[in-house]
């Protein structure tokens, strides 16, 4: 083992922190495929990365390297206690890596509890209901702007979306559903972690009061139904990851495969005409710019010396879904109807409910299209800069303009 003192190295050669690539730099965020090439031609599978200023890590690059790591939970769990230690309360990425009582951030027992309450409250989301529910939110979004002739279809169409389906799903009142927007728009925008945390914290708390009082058919009631008895501090944080993960990833999958219909030649013909439907553009969107691009974490206990790198204890080890994803090494080219990729994690921390994610997208972009068919892009496309997300600041359209469309 190499001794806690001793310089980080990837391979023999010791790497100064000025040699780390910023993840949270707009640089990174305009051109990431660019920068994984880069990454993978100097340092091969593990890369030495900032996450945030003062905040090290290394970034598995290489897809076997990253399946290796997730299924190997022993030598690297989730938990990040030991790590955020030393962490400042106001650093912009401990509201994603920090520790929470859920199953994404426990092993062992704990973690057996949290996933199988979070299981049994996904469980029992009726998805052919799903469907008349994502028309019934859908439908009346798309009359806001339909008459136009114009829309910044992220903020007016997949944003809401996504908070509404997700909302309704945990029986959140449009009231709370508002404030937890507010708040997690803030988190992964890095704008006072702290203070956004505070207030989505407060808004979810207001929820469990509401659900222990007035339980109802969905997944916040379940969980507090389940026999795992969740406390308060439990059933919050359930939620906030439930919020935090569902929602960003939702938004950003939605509008990342209408920017591919729109852009790609093989999609905007495609999908239009039906000769591809909308689950390939969504499954070559996970493929290569998945909304939560670098994102599965963990923390070795010890340090480690993984393909002649070493890996400190207690530092985050980041899985980036988008790099293994694109990996020369299992990228064959054609991505229709393959969906081999790490979008959705893979071990015990994967993604409950890709299912369900699956379907809120696909239906989402099917009912717009079917509403408003000759959608065209209307401006230059930017990306947040971040080091979890792969989101578009905006995607702005034009498109005929039309009467509103009548709801059931």
């Amino acid at each position: 083992m190499i001794p806690p003192d001793s310089p980080r190295t990837v391979g023999t050669v010791p790497v100064a922190d000025s040699s780390r690539i910023p993840l949270h730099a707009p640089e990174f965020a305009a051109d990431p495929h660019r920068a994984y090439a880069e990454m993978r031609r100097r340092y091969g599978s593990l890369v030495p990365v900032e996450l945030a200023p003062d905040v090290p890590a290394t970034l598995v690059i290489g897809y076997h390297t990253a399946v290796r790591i997730l299924n190997d939970p022993e030598r690297f769990p989730a938990d990040p206690r030991a790590w955020e230690k030393d962490v400042p309360a106001d650093c912009p990425v401990l509201p994603f890596l920090g520790f929470r009582p859920t199953a994404g951030k426990t092993t062992g027992m704990e973690y057996q509890r949290y996933r199988q309450a979070t299981n049994a409250g996904i469980d029992g989301v009726d998805l052919y209901a799903l469907h008349a529910t994502i028309e019934q939110i859908a439908i009346p979004r798309i009359n806001t702007f339909c008459e136009a002739g114009a829309a910044d279809l992220l903020r007016q169409y997949a944003i809401p979306v996504a908070f509404e389906v997700v909302n309704n799903q945990l029986g959140c009142p449009p009231e709370i559903g508002v404030r937890a927007a507010t708040a997690l728009a803030a988190m992964f925008e890095g704008n006072d972690a702290e203070a956004a945390s505070g207030m989505l914290n407060g808004a979810l708390v207001e929820l469990v009061a509401l659900k222990r009082a007035r339980p109802g058919d969905d997944i916040t009631s379940r969980l507090l139904q389940h026999h795992a008895q969740l406390d308060d501090v439990e059933m919050l944080y359930q939620l906030v990851s439930f919020y935090g993960g569902a929602c960003e990833l939702q938004q950003n999958l939605i509008a990342n495969a209408l920017l591919l219909i729109l852009t790609d030649e093989r999609f905007a013909g495609s999908v239009l005409g039906g000769s591809l439907s909308t689950r390939d553009a969504l499954d070559e969107v996970l493929f290569h710019d998945p909304p939560l691009a670098n994102l599965c974490v963990t923390f070795p206990r010890q340090p480690l010396v993984v393909e002649d790198t070493w890996l400190p204890a207690h530092q985050p080890v980041v899985i980036s879904m988008a790099a293994c994803n694109n990996d020369p090494a299992i990228h064959s080219g054609n991505l229709a109807g393959n969906r081999a990729h790490l979008a959705w994690g893979l071990g015990a921390h994967a993604c409950p409910a890709p299912s369900m994610a699956y379907l809120i997208a696909q239906d989402a972009i099917d009912q717009l299209l079917d509403a408003l068919p000759d959608l065209r892009l209307a401006g230059k496309i930017t990306w947040r800069p971040g080091p979890i997300h792969r989101a578009v600041a905006a995607l702005p359209v034009r498109f005929p303009p039309s009467t509103p469309f009548k709801t059931f």
